[in-house]
């Protein structure tokens, strides 16, 4: 087995459909989700009202939060 980076620095426990979902709409940073309202990244195909609340709970933890909060 290889080692593979990873691409983002979402929180697993967003879920990899909110993961996957993310890094297609471009975001592969948590900070670059300060640009964004939680309304917008829950609009997402593939991002619920689980992920964004994980999604919170991270950005809280390193002192940030969605655009507008």
């Amino acid at each position: 087995m290889t080692f593979q980076p990873l691409d983002d620095d979402f929180p697993h426990g967003a879920g990899n459909p909110a993961r996957g979902a993310l890094r297609h709409a471009g975001y592969t940073r948590l900070a670059q989700l300060t640009e964004v309202s939680a309304a917008e990244v829950l609009a997402l195909h593939g991002v619920g009202p689980k992920a964004v609340r994980v999604l919170r709970e991270a950005l809280a933890a390193e002192g940030l939060s969605f655009a507008g909060e």
